[in-house]
């Protein structure tokens, strides 16, 4: 674990393990960092990684959601595992803009639990794939995948490399749920449609 916080101290891109059955991620303090290791342009959009409560609390400050619309978001980011579009206000710290896109901030807030004491800070996080391939499931995979400026650490989370995918993404409005590309959740659960039926009714 010490090679991952030496990494992300010098601004160098890490990959790292996900809950079975997502595929790892690569991430960084800077999204120019994440779009480096992925080999693609600097501006293109990353996710926020959001694992701590502070973090989290100063995000849903700003975000145009009502309460249950925030508890939702919160259950969406660390039951479900989603990826989700969350909508912004304009009094969202710079951190939050700064990844912002047309009124919308791309979240994801899974964790792996042996890495949530490392991840105290907000980061900038993306599926662990080059441009135009897969994302990694392991960090075989990782290794021969990514240049070797990139810090892999070599754990994993017990389960097998197979069957992974990355996360399904979701829009959360205050008029709703909106899929936006499918992944893991949608996948065990028969599809996009049957997916958000789940997540009414539960």
């Amino acid at each position: 674990m010490t090679g991952v916080v030496a990494a992300l101290a010098r601004g160098a891109a890490v990959v790292l393990p996900n809950p079975y059955p997502l595929t790892s991620v690569v991430a960084a303090t800077t999204a120019e960092a994440v779009n480096a290791a992925k080999g693609r342009p600097a501006g293109q959009a990353v996710a926020l990684w959001l694992v701590g409560d502070g973090p989290w609390a100063e995000l849903a400050a700003a975000l145009d959601l009502d309460s249950r619309g925030l508890a939702l978001a919160r259950h969406l980011l660390v039951e479900e595992r989603v990826t989700a579009l969350l909508p912004i206000t304009p009094a969202a710290p710079r951190w939050v803009l700064d990844a912002a896109r047309e009124g919308f901030v791309l979240v994801f807030g899974s964790c792996w639990a042996p890495l949530r004491p490392l991840l105290t800070q907000p980061l900038r996080v993306s599926s662990a794939n080059r441009t135009g391939h897969a994302p990694v499931a392991d960090p075989a995979s990782a290794r021969a995948e990514f240049p070797p400026e990139v810090h892999v650490l070599d754990a994993g989370d017990g389960h097998p490399s197979w069957g992974r995918r990355a996360t399904t993404t979701l829009r959360l409005t205050r008029a709703g749920i909106e899929h936006v590309r499918p992944g893991a959740q949608c996948h065990a659960r028969g599809g996009p449609a049957a997916y958000l039926a789940h997540l009414r009714i539960s």
